[in-house]
Order: structure tokens, then C-alpha cells, then sequence
């Protein structure tokens, strides 16, 4: 009996899981249409941090987040995860991959509150996504990517490509460099728990979540910076540096 227990637990974790997905479902359908913007972002931070602490991730913030845009923060990707955790400190719109969109629940949830989403192999999409970006920097929005283009096990970061860091340029706007990392919460071990990598599925990422000791998302906030005549690929590199330097900072500093 003693091996069957931890998976019951982990069963009636997911069974609340899927509820709090379909509970989110529900408000942006049919409860979002009749609330004011500052509502709706109140609404999305506290959802958000319910969803990590039905899943037991404690979160940790680091450095300042932004109060208001525009602005884009440019982050590293280790699992389908980290757009919540985001949430859950700030508000601000997504670009995601246009898979994303097609996801049962997840995706209309991400398109209820204003994912860009974008086809990674096509150039063509992507110059309208950019555009679409900038436009939207230009009405004072923040805006999250992920210039991994993929994600990874968060023990570096990987090349950023640097497409859409053009959209920043264009519009004249700061980007604020951003660290996601996930640990173990009893030992501070990095942990690959939350990894959305390989064959992953979306299930099996969420099951090892729910069967592994309780975590810890640490989100570390870079300062802001301009692009002081560096063109997008130069802009992009110092961004990574800057960004590998807050993952591989010290909690404390």
C-alpha cells in the first residue's frame, strides 16, 4: 500500500489540476467580457498563483518586475510553466509558439489574454509577429518571449535568436533581461522536474511535477536596458549574457 500512496496523492493533485484549467476556461469565456482591464489582470495574477500552488511550487522573486510597459522582457524556457509563473508576479502578453494555441484549454486561455502566437519555421510569420509586437510596445504594453526559440533543462541558456528583438528596436522601446530557474524546495538542487523537453508530453510534464517533491520557481529580474545603437543580433548576445549571469546569480544577491 505504501507505493500506491504518493500516486493517489499525485491523482487527486491532477483531477484539481484539470478543474482549476477548466475553472480558468470558464472565467475567460464567459466572465471576462464583462471586466475592466485591471480586473482581468487581477483576475490572471490570481489565477495563476493558484495553479503553482495546487502543483506545490513555491515562488521566489528576485530584482524589481516591471509596474508597466512599454517593455520587453526577454527570459529563458524550460517548460510549459513558465508563462504562469510570469503571471503570477506581472502583467503582460506572450509570444508562443503557435502550438501553444491548438493545446485544449491552455490554448484558449492563452489566447484570452493576448498571446502573439507564431509559426517558428516561417520567416514570413515571424516579420508579422514583429510587427504586431512593436505596434503593441507602442501602446505601452509588456510583452514576454522566449529567444531560446525552444525550451531546455534550465542548466544554461541556450542561443537566443535574435528576430524578435527587432520589435524592441522598432519601437524604441527597453528590454529588461529575465531568469527562470526551478529547484528542489528542501535542498535547492536545480531540478528537471518541470522540463518540457524531447518527447515530452504536456501530461507527462505536469504528472513528474505532481509526483516530485515540492519545488521552487525562482524568478530573477534583470535592470532595464536601451539599445544604445546595438542592431538586433548584437542587442540579442548581450542579452543572453545577461540573462545566463541572473540564472547562475546567487538567491541572496
Amino acid at each position: 500500500m505504501k507505493p500506491i500512496a504518493p500516486r493517489v496523492r499525485a491523482s487527486w493533485k491532477l483531477a484539481c489540476v484539470l478543474l482549476h484549467l477548466v475553472r480558468g476556461w470558464w472565467t475567460v469565456v464567459l466572465v471576462f467580457p464583462g471586466l475592466t482591464t485591471p480586473q482581468k489582470q487581477e483576475r490572471i495574477r490570481a489565477w495563476a498563483l493558484a495553479l503553482l500552488a495546487l502543483l506545490a511550487i513555491k515562488l521566489v522573486v528576485v530584482g524589481r518586475p516591471p509596474k508597466r510597459g512599454p517593455l520587453l522582457l526577454v527570459c529563458n524556457h524550460i517548460s510549459w510553466l513558465d508563462i504562469y509563473v510570469i503571471y503570477a508576479v506581472c502583467h503582460c502578453r506572450f509570444v508562443a509558439k503557435a502550438d501553444v494555441g491548438r493545446w485544449p484549454l491552455i490554448g484558449t486561455l492563452a489566447a484570452a489574454v493576448g498571446t502573439l502566437f507564431i509559426e517558428r519555421e516561417s520567416r514570413r510569420d515571424a516579420l508579422r509577429v514583429v510587427q504586431q509586437m512593436a505596434d503593441s510596445l507602442h501602446a505601452g504594453d509588456s510583452i514576454v518571449v522566449f529567444p531560446e526559440g525552444t525550451s531546455s533543462d534550465g542548466v544554461g541558456v541556450l542561443p537566443f535568436h535574435a528576430n524578435l528583438v527587432q520589435a524592441a528596436i522598432a519601437a524604441n522601446a527597453p528590454v529588461q533581461p529575465v531568469a527562470l530557474r526551478f529547484s528542489d524546495a528542501a535542498s535547492a538542487a536545480h531540478s528537471l522536474a518541470p522540463c518540457y523537453i524531447n518527447n515530452d508530453t504536456l501530461m507527462g510534464s505536469m504528472w513528474r511535477m505532481l509526483t516530485a517533491p515540492p519545488l521552487c520557481a525562482t524568478l530573477i529580474f534583470g535592470e532595464q536596458q536601451s539599445a544604445q545603437e546595438r542592431g538586433r543580433r548584437a542587442w540579442s548576445a548581450d542579452l543572453r549574457l545577461a540573462v545566463e549571469a541572473l540564472r547562475a546569480s546567487p538567491i541572496d544577491s
